[in-house]
């Protein structure tokens, strides 16, 4: 048995090492814990097998501890599912608690969640849910905010790094599955509008760097003026 500590070390290289590695700065900035804490636990974490720890490089997981990053990653994605689609939980408190469940529930738990939410592919923010035998889809996507001018995108998915951002994309209708046109891009990182479901909106370039689409493409014309990109 790991203890809560070692898993969430484990989540957190994960997400942060990407095709290269993790840093122990970026893993305490991510943990809110000191450096010469993160250098403790890396080292711990390579003595168990788990992580391979490289002095003024950073970390990398194992096969043995991507696999249980990916079983806590799966258990949190589902665990935010059922709490957001089925006791409807706000955006915030579905993440705080799916944090405290993650490390919990056993593997029975987790199929029957599964099971009733009908195999689902993807969590409320768009990110994929590991398969059981750890397997993941992480495609390729744009940023919102990088989208041309005059573009028509899908949202994937939204960054759930923010929980006033989660609100306030919610309160737009930027949430994945929403299909959105870019009908105006400000110079020097200026404001984007938006046109969702025929209604206009104004987007501040920092929040549209954190929802993430797809299907870009670039049509004559809108019928509509636009600013310069």
């Amino acid at each position: 048995m790991l203890s809560q500590a070692v898993e969430d070390y484990l989540k957190i290289i994960y997400k942060l090492q990407g095709d290269g590695v993790a840093s122990t700065s970026d893993i305490a900035r991510a943990l809110d814990v000191s450096p010469a804490s993160v250098t403790s636990m890396t080292r711990r974490l390579s003595d168990l097998g788990l992580a391979r720890y490289e002095s003024y490089r950073g970390v990398t997981l194992t096969e043995s501890g991507t696999k249980i990053a990916l079983e806590i990653i799966r258990h949190h994605r589902l665990l935010e599912t059922y709490l957001k689609e089925v006791l409807g939980y706000p955006w915030d408190k579905m993440h705080e608690e799916a944090e405290h469940l993650e490390h919990h529930i056993s593997e029975a738990f987790e199929d029957k969640i599964e099971e009733l939410l009908g195999y689902p592919t993807h969590d409320p923010h768009g990110d994929p849910i590991p398969t059981r035998d750890g397997k993941i889809a992480e495609p390729a996507l744009d940023r919102l905010a990088d989208s041309p001018n005059g573009a028509e995108v899908k949202i994937e998915r939204v960054s759930d790094e923010d929980s006033e951002v989660l609100h306030y994309l919610e309160d737009l209708g930027l949430l994945p599955g929403a299909i959105v046109r870019i009908v105006g891009k400000e110079p020097f990182d200026g404001p984007l509008t938006l046109r969702i479901d025929g209604d206009e909106k104004i987007v501040g370039r920092a929040v549209a760097r954190q929802v993430f689409v797809a299907g870009m493409d670039r049509p004559e014309s809108d019928g509509n003026p636009t600013s310069g990109s």
